[in-house]
């Protein structure tokens, strides 16, 4: 006799859960897709677990038939539940998006075997059968448990391998527990079989399941109302390379301006209600809240997106009523198509972040068009984003020197450290690109200090005497540079190596130099540990020769701007500068000498040294070495 007190519970609850999922929008992902299959599968078998093993109990009553298509059906949606929990691993990891039409059908081979068990089974009686005793197991009973372990093997050993696409450690916790909870009631279905245990214990993994990935909430913004941010990226990264819409960007105009004046509650509820009239107005149109007042409108291109920005427009003409107050608001419009052809969520997203500055900046109901050199622009600035982030977490970071030139001698004396990095086709990219970017995502203190560390290592591991090298210049940014840690840092860098702080002077620009109590503040800290400084691309900045006689810097290095201006039309300034800085017993360099004139035209000024590509382009650290560790003469 099959015991039932656990089953019925299960399924009210189970359908009280599923109520209140589908009163809420949900995204469409394949997450959220094979989540609702394993609702629904859960839903039948627990029904067939109830209605066969209760008809099992009560054979006499009804037809041999009729038993055995319940208990057919059963052990088919209980092979069925096996693959789909399984499957709703690889969902969660990604674990499934590159895989081989043939290789996915291959892992569901058991299943359809054991199902094709199952049918025929009541004329081959392996599985089970029915006859006018009643329900018998047949000698191979036990593949439903052998079926339910291969998927849950298979399960674990995803989870080992793709665990890591899951950011967050909770979600791999939860995950792993879901499993757990799953292995744990196929043992206790196997151990107490006429109790019904199992569909408890799946209840409570798809509870566990629920509360870490699928509430969706999570994907929610304004009170619920509107998709957001992270189910805008969610989105776009699953359907990449299968995307073939029009995105329309709808921005509220002065939105941080407008939440001064109105308030935040007054806002939040303006922007639910536009959020419900973009959604109840435009059915099967994708709406997203971006953030910032602005909404992402995804689309197929055959909708006329100029009338729906009119429509749009034309309520945004009357007031939008929060909290017994009438706002009026402006809107802006932009628009861009989603080709098939790109392959990253990080270039649409950027192209999105694009197109509600524009928007932003438009007024009237024609959208403005995100144009290809945008398009164009934003793609290399997200393939350099890219590479910067490969080369950072990689190590990857190289470094070239350029040699500094005596004045006097025409011998290297020195040497300016310069990040490198290579982009996605393996070519070195010019720092005018890569260093923005880093400054802007916070990545600049890594790439500085990877320039610094490998820079230690060059001077440990070479004679820098037999090149007649007496330092080498490395570059701070104004960032890297206000870190109050950043002299202990660097000086434990160079005691790693075993390298003399003196040996490495330090480049500041002269955005460095805005603050003078907190310049020489730091200047002091980082020379109390042995290092120097030198001013980098004078001429550029904020800097002046009043302020200069504050600062301890050993070296000035005229901006090649200002070095090429005075060679093209020479006048008093520039000699007079420098005339000045000498008798504050400033070195001077001269950047961007390009050939012997403008070097001997640098050398009657004073300039004590001589950088540029006349002397050399940078060069990778090996060419440096094989370049310079038997120089007699530099000559170009």
């Amino acid at each position: 006799m099959w015991n039932l007190s656990f089953a019925f519970p299960s399924l009210l609850i189970l359908l009280v859960f599923v109520i209140f999922y589908f009163s809420l929008p949900r995204l469409n992902v394949r997450r959220n897709i094979v989540f609702l299959q394993m609702i629904a599968i859960e839903i039948c078998v627990i029904c067939l677990d109830m209605l066969s093993s209760y008809m099992d109990n009560n054979y006499e009553h009804y037809s041999i038939l009729a038993v055995t298509a319940a208990n057919m059906l059963f052990f088919v949606a209980f092979y069925t539940r096996a693959l789909v929990m399984y499957v709703f691993n690889l969902s969660v990891l990604d674990a499934r998006k590159n895989d081989s039409i043939p290789m996915v059908q291959l892992f569901r081979l058991p299943y359809y075997l054991c199902a094709v068990m199952a049918v025929i089974s009541p004329v081959t009686k392996l599985v089970f059968y029915i006859d006018e005793a009643g329900y018998h197991s047949g000698p191979l009973y036990n593949i439903l448990y052998v079926c339910s372990f291969f998927y849950l093997f298979l399960s674990y050993c995803v989870y080992y391998l793709k665990r890591l696409n899951l950011k967050r450690k909770r979600e791999r916790y939860c995950l792993l527990f879901y499993n757990f909870i799953l292995t744990a009631g196929l043992i206790a279905r196997f151990v107490f079989p006429k109790m019904l245990l199992m569909d408890t214990f799946c209840l409570m993994a798809i509870i566990v399941v629920y509360l870490a990935f699928e509430n969706p909430e999570y994907y929610l913004e304004l009170r619920g109302s509107v998709f957001n941010s992270k189910a805008l990226k969610d989105y776009l990264e699953e359907n990449m390379g299968h995307l073939n819409h029009r995105a329309l960007a709808v921005t509220v105009h002065k939105y941080i301006e407008f939440r001064d004046i109105y308030g935040t509650s007054r806002m939040d509820e303006a922007l639910a209600l536009i959020a419900r009239y973009l959604t109840s107005t435009f059915k099967g149109t994708a709406v997203f809240y971006f953030k910032r007042g602005s909404f992402i409108m995804l689309f197929n291109k055959r909708v006329d997106y100029a009338d729906m920005s009119k429509e749009i427009y034309a309520r945004f003409q009357k007031p939008w009523k929060a909290e017994g107050l009438e706002l009026f608001l402006n809107v802006g419009f932009s628009t861009f198509e989603i080709s098939n052809e790109i392959n990253s969520s990080d270039i649409l997203l950027n192209t999105i972040g694009s197109a509600m500055t524009m928007a932003e900046a438009m007024d009237g109901d024609t959208p403005v068009e995100v144009t290809n050199e945008v398009s164009e622009r934003i793609i290399s600035e997200t393939e350099a984003k890219r590479a910067l982030e490969i080369a950072i977490e990689s190590k990857a970071v190289e470094v070239f020197l350029q040699p500094l030139i005596s004045a006097d001698t025409g011998m290297v004396i020195g040497a300016e450290a310069l990040a490198r990095i290579k982009d996605l086709n393996g070519k070195i990219m010019s720092p005018g690109i890569f260093i923005p970017i880093a400054e802007n995502s916070g990545r600049i203190n890594e790439l500085g200090e990877q320039v610094f560390e490998k820079t230690c290592k060059f001077i440990k591991e070479n004679d820098l005497d037999s090149m007649g090298v007496k330092w080498i210049n490395v570059n701070l940014s104004p960032i890297q540079f206000i870190r109050p840690d950043l002299g202990e840092r660097y000086a434990a860098i160079a005691e790693k190596y075993g390298v003399d702080p003196e040996k490495i002077h330090m480049e500041i620009t002269e955005e460095s130099m805005i603050d003078d109590n907190f310049l020489q503040k730091q200047v002091k800290a980082m020379e109390s540990k042995g290092f120097k400084f030198v001013l980098d691309d004078y001429g550029t900045g904020y800097s002046n020769i009043a302020r200069l006689k504050k600062c301890p810097f050993i070296n000035i290095k005229l901006d090649m701007a200002l070095v090429w201006d005075y060679y093209k039309e020479p006048d008093v300034i520039l000699p007079s500068m420098i005339d000045a800085f000498k008798k504050m017993n400033f070195g001077i360099t001269s950047e961007g000498i390009e050939d012997e004139s403008m070097a001997e035209e640098m050398r009657k000024l004073g300039c004590d040294y001589l950088q540029g590509f006349y002397y050399s382009k940078p060069i990778p650290m090996d060419e440096f070495v094989e370049k310079y560790s038997k120089q007699t003469s530099v000559q170009g």
